[in-house]
């Protein structure tokens, strides 16, 4: 993927490409890296999305709006989006974390994404960079339940079941792949009494847990 398709990624295409060189550098590869476009695009973020949550939920209270924001702009998160469009793919990158996998390390991937909407703000302004967060953060917002906001899928799951005094569920270790230090991990969540098996994967086992988990969840909607 050149590096135009990360500008239709993201919707802006930059008037200074060295900005996005910048923000896809990562401070192993040399002097002229990310973190400061990162510090700042971490700010804009939490503003556009403050403001975003502000008015989708007019009657949310302060405290919860504040935890839906969190979850929102969480490592975990911001990593899931630099995935679905590749940026790890594009990273410059040290000798040494080319070789432990660096470009797919979740906390590398979210830094790298905030550089680059600090990017996008540098390049063209406040309103440029709050559209590129809304666009690839638009079916977060869309799917977001300020009555379970705070709370991963595990404890979502778990708490729907107990609701219904169902059993909890069963979480599988189906299968582990890669070398040590890049593995990629396969679970499955079983929920017997609903028929319900839905997988996850992840480059931690943790997190395959809370993929399936969530996958779960969803299918729960249908029974």
């Amino acid at each position: 993927m050149a590096l135009t398709s990360i500008e239709r990624a993201i919707g802006h295409v930059f008037d200074n490409r060295s900005l996005l060189d910048r923000a896809l550098t990562h401070r192993s590869h040399g002097a002229s890296h990310n973190e400061r476009l990162e510090f700042l695009g971490d700010s804009v973020l939490n503003c556009v999305i403050a403001q975003a949550l502000y008015e989708q939920f007019s009657d949310v209270r302060e405290g919860d709006l504040s935890r839906l924001r969190a979850n929102l702009v969480r490592q975990e998160t911001l990593a899931q989006i630099a995935q679905q469009f590749g940026l790890g793919d594009h990273l410059r990158l040290g000798e040494g974390e080319l070789k432990s996998g660096g470009f797919r390390r979740p906390s590398i991937l979210a830094d790298a994404l905030e550089a680059l909407f600090g990017a996008v703000f540098v390049d063209g302004g406040f309103e440029r960079a709050r559209q590129t967060i809304l666009r690839l953060y638009e079916p977060f917002l869309a799917s977001l339940d300020p009555l379970r906001s705070g709370k991963d899928a595990k404890t979502s799951l778990q708490e729907y079941l107990q609701g219904r005094r169902l059993a909890l569920p069963q979480y599988l270790l189906r299968a582990t792949r890669g070398e040590a230090h890049a593995q990629e991990f396969e679970v499955e969540c079983l929920i017997p009494e609903l028929g319900i098996a839905a997988t996850g994967r992840g480059h931690s086992r943790r997190a395959a847990e809370q993929e399936a988990a969530r996958r779960a969840f969803e299918l729960t909607s249908a029974k």
